[in-house]
């Protein structure tokens, strides 16, 4: 299982000086990727632009959005053209993670109906594979970016099944992943698909002095909106110390993942140095 990191771009506060020193440091300590959040109705930062910044200063390390809200890019050409060019800008880095989000007040304030969200996000991956393959617009690269689909139900294990080269989860303990990666390879081989799928997950994690008030400060804000039980248990779940961090690396390969996400509380680049060093990196 590759150990990939979160950039800290959804954690209030984080300076462009952060993002990209973090991007470098990830890459120094050799994790596989960096990943995105994203949200329109929160103090984010928007995760292409993100990620183009950590291009910008890195080589090798992969970039994901994971995931992006597709809904909500209501334009599937612009954002075709849009990961296209970061795909080409990094040398051929880019995944393409896109999913529907669950916020009502994303798509409200986007002026997004949420009543066929899901057959817009198909006729947007149809029209941004259609770009892709039918070279109707620049920048032209020797490959396209790999789609990676998240969702936890049927309807979008088939939609990964369709139009992607794998699914990605959305946050979950190892065991509900392994249940829901078994949903995916169904959908995945009634769909007809011979090649191996492909699939990633995400977890969180706060180390260091400042761990439990990081995890709780961020997570329970982040959340706020599932209720405050589910915002406590999901801060209460973040790794907070080495140990915990091991068993999650293994408990995930474990279970079948490919690529695990860890994603951050705090914007202290300081943090990633902490996570490689607990992952024995």
């Amino acid at each position: 299982m590759d150990l990939a990191i979160g950039l800290p771009n959804a954690v209030p506060g984080t300076t462009g000086a952060q993002l990209t020193e973090w991007a470098r440091r990830a890459e120094a300590r050799g994790f596989s990727s960096l990943g995105t959040i994203d949200r329109l109705a929160y103090p984010n930062l928007e995760p292409l632009t993100s990620l183009a910044a950590a291009a910008a200063v890195t080589e090798r390390i992969g970039l994901a959005t994971t995931v992006l809200l597709g809904p909500l890019r209501v334009n599937p050409v612009a954002l075709a053209k849009q990961v296209a060019s970061l795909h080409a800008i990094s040398g051929g880095r880019m995944t393409l993670g896109i999913g529907l989000g669950g916020r009502e007040d994303d798509y409200e304030l986007a002026g997004v109906d949420t009543g066929s969200r899901g057959r817009d996000l198909d006729a947007m991956l149809a029209r941004i594979r259609e770009v892709w393959e039918g070279g109707e617009m620049g920048p032209n690269h020797d490959s396209r970016p790999r789609v990676l689909v998240g969702g936890s139900v049927e309807a979008s294990f088939e939609r990964a099944a369709r139009f992607g080269e794998g699914w990605i989860a959305a946050g979950a303990p190892p065991d509900q992943f392994a249940e829901w990666r078994q949903g995916f390879e169904a959908a995945w081989s009634q769909a007809g698909r011979g090649e191996q799928p492909q699939n990633a997950s995400l977890a969180y994690y706060s180390l260091g002095d400042r761990a439990e008030e990081d995890a709780r400060a961020y997570l329970t804000d982040y959340y706020a909106w599932l209720g405050e039980d589910t915002a406590n248990f999901i801060a209460g779940s973040a790794a907070k110390d080495p140990e915990t961090v091991r068993q999650y690396v293994e408990a995930f390969e474990g279970a079948g993942c490919q690529e695990l996400f860890l994603f951050p509380s705090s914007s202290d680049p300081r943090q990633v140095d902490l996570l490689a060093d607990a992952a024995g990196m």
